[in-house]
């Protein structure tokens, strides 16, 4: 027996965010983006129709970290009555930022406490959200999770409730079309990451099995042709779509082994997280290459019949694009690449992935075509 479920309603297409004012409904509104001028005119536009937002929070950081978001919600809390509605204008750290002050009420500390005890959900809000994405990748508007990051204590934690999923979701790629080449390789592969973890998945079912398939295909052909043409809007368009998809597909089965590896290297060696939840894919598509089942069939599907083939194809594609697939090219140590390894088998992500450790391992041992042609 399987079940999928999203109940967000979804806008999609250029020149989209005109429906914005009509989705906030005259509601008492606050706005969550960034300080930058593209970000400004967007709630200026709003405003104009839907009138001035309650608050806006325009401070948001890459990485929400708790002592932040601490300050950000306190602002809410300052308000004469809490809004209606929070509208999200940005990526996925605007977006998830958006999720904790959904959660919040103004008050933190009541989200910090159940990311660290899982105790008082009792006391979690759940704050309507709008999310309008700027970038092709993070899925968030589409999830009820956030990811909220202790730097201070090197931990990463995942807010997740029913209740954090986004009334509307309004995909515009005339959005995205100024994010410059290493944003967008960042979020596409942040967005191929969803796709190809949601398949190695024990929670993975055909309807998301068949919006992965989707995702990872456009992905791996759109990608590349984007980042040699960055003002290509049909391009644009096509990995918007690529990645509401992955977020669809996700949405129901959560990230996997990739996805928990990625996390010390995000927090402690300074890899964006797009970077450092891909790199790994090829390595993990090896491990497992033989498991059969839905899995094995939706990776045929993207990739053809033969799967090694297929891992090399992605190997050569996100080195292309720059990107390591090694994790020495990161800094890291066998050793220490080793245990994290063993810790990510041990994280709530870890624990989605169909594969074994012994099958990683060995996959992530085997060399790069790049590397393979520098030593030979």
């Amino acid at each position: 027996m399987w079940r999928y479920r999203n109940p967000v309603d979804i806008r999609f297409g250029a020149g989209s965010l005109a429906e914005l004012p009509a989705l906030v409904r005259q509601r008492r509104y606050a706005v969550v983006t960034y300080s930058e001028p593209m970000f400004a005119d967007v709630v200026a536009r709003c405003a104009a129709t839907a009138g001035a937002p309650a608050l806006v929070v325009d401070d948001v950081a890459p990485n929400p970290d708790c002592a932040l978001l601490a300050d950000q919600a306190a602002r809410f809390r300052e308000l004469s009555s809490p809004p209606d509605v929070i509208v999200a204008v940005g990526g996925g750290s605007v977006i998830d930022s958006a999720k904790v002050f959904a959660a919040a009420g103004g008050d933190f500390g009541r989200v910090q406490r159940f990311l660290e005890t899982k105790q008082g959900v009792e006391q979690l809000s759940a704050t309507p959200i709008i999310a309008v994405p700027t970038t092709a990748g993070t899925g968030s508007e589409v999830t009820p999770w956030a990811t909220v990051w202790d730097t201070q204590s090197g931990q990463k934690y995942s807010l997740s409730r029913p209740g954090l999923f986004p009334e509307h979701a309004l995909i515009d790629p005339l959005l995205m079309v100024e994010k410059p080449r290493g944003l967008t390789v960042s979020t596409g592969l942040d967005a191929l990451s969803h796709a190809l973890e949601s398949l190695w998945n024990v929670n993975s079912n055909p309807v998301s099995a068949s919006h992965a398939v989707a995702a990872a295909r456009e992905i791996l052909d759109a990608l590349p042709r984007l980042v040699a043409d960055l003002r290509n809007v049909a391009l644009r368009t096509r990995m918007a779509k690529a990645a509401l998809f992955a977020g669809l597909a996700f949405s129901n089965t959560q990230t996997a082994i990739a996805h928990s590896i990625s996390y010390p290297f995000t927090l402690h060696y300074g890899v964006p997280h797009g970077i450092a939840c891909s790199f790994t894919l090829p390595a993990v598509m090896r491990s497992v290459i033989g498991c059969g089942g839905l899995c094995e069939a939706s990776l045929r599907s993207i990739f053809g019949d033969d799967l090694h083939a297929g891992a090399r194809q992605l190997e050569r594609m996100i080195e292309d694009l720059g990107v390591a697939t090694q994790a020495g090219g990161y800094g890291v140590d066998p050793d220490t690449w080793a245990k994290m390894i063993d810790d990510a088998f041990g994280g709530e992500r870890g624990r989605n992935f169909i594969g074994s450790r012994a099958q990683l391992l060995a996959a992530v041992r085997q060399p790069s075509p790049a590397s393979a042609a520098a030593a030979g």
